[in-house]
Order: structure tokens, then C-alpha cells, then sequence
């Protein structure tokens, strides 16, 4: 059973917009900070952006800031990154996480990870 069910992606053009979403099936999202990561390839995965527990606030990776949005909806159990102004060099698989009762996302501490998504910017 899937407890973390991702989806959204898919092929867009440089300057577009995509939107990513995770809902949690088997536990209860506002119990955990969560975050976004991805994976291009070659690379390691990173963190691009993170709500902690209990937090009003969102951190993101310089590379994505001003751009992306990560929110998160505790009454469904959802979160969601709404990416625009989409680049080639943000081409990779997208990861949600949840992380547990932390104040950051940190890549090691993910307790539940989505399947994956991928976004491709291409003209």
C-alpha cells in the first residue's frame, strides 16, 4: 500500500508552469515537516524546498527561490509544489518527503518518500 501517493509532472516548454502534489494516505501530514527534493541526472539528490513541523514559514534552495511554491493543506493531508518560470537546469525527478517532527529537511531523516515525478523543460 502506497502511503505517499505523488503526481503531476510531465513535459513543458522553458518559462511554463507545472504543479506537483502528495497526498498522504496512512498517516497524518501535519505530524511531520515536509519538503521537496529532486534528483537530475548524474547528480545527488537535493532539497529545494521545506515547511518544517509545526511551521508558518518555507526554506528554499537558492536555485529554485522566487519560483517555486511548496504549501501544504494539514485538514487533507496534502502538499504541493507550484513551479514557475521553469528552466532546462530544473529537468530532473521531483520527490515529496516527510520528514518527522523536524525543524528542517533534512535528506537522511525522510521517513515516507513519494514515487517520483519527472519534469522536463525543453523547447
Amino acid at each position: 500500500q502506497l502511503q505517499v501517493v505523488e503526481s503531476g509532472g510531465g513535459l513543458v516548454q522553458p518559462g511554463g508552469s507545472l504543479r506537483l502534489s502528495c497526498a498522504a494516505s496512512t498517516f497524518a501530514l501535519e505530524d511531520y515537516a515536509v519538503g521537496w527534493f529532486r534528483q537530475a541526472p548524474g547528480k545527488q539528490r537535493e532539497e529545494i524546498a521545506c515547511i518544517p513541523y509545526g511551521g508558518t514559514y518555507q526554506n528554499y534552495a537558492d536555485s529554485v527561490k522566487g519560483r517555486f511554491t511548496i504549501s501544504r493543506d494539514n485538514n487533507k493531508s496534502t502538499m504541493s509544489l507550484q513551479m514557475n518560470s521553469l528552466k532546462a537546469e530544473d529537468r530532473a525527478v521531483y520527490y515529496c518527503g516527510a520528514v518527522g517532527r523536524a525543524a528542517e529537511c533534512v535528506i537522511t531523516r525522510v521517513k515516507y518518500w513519494g514515487r517520483g515525478a519527472q519534469v522536463t523543460v525543453t523547447s
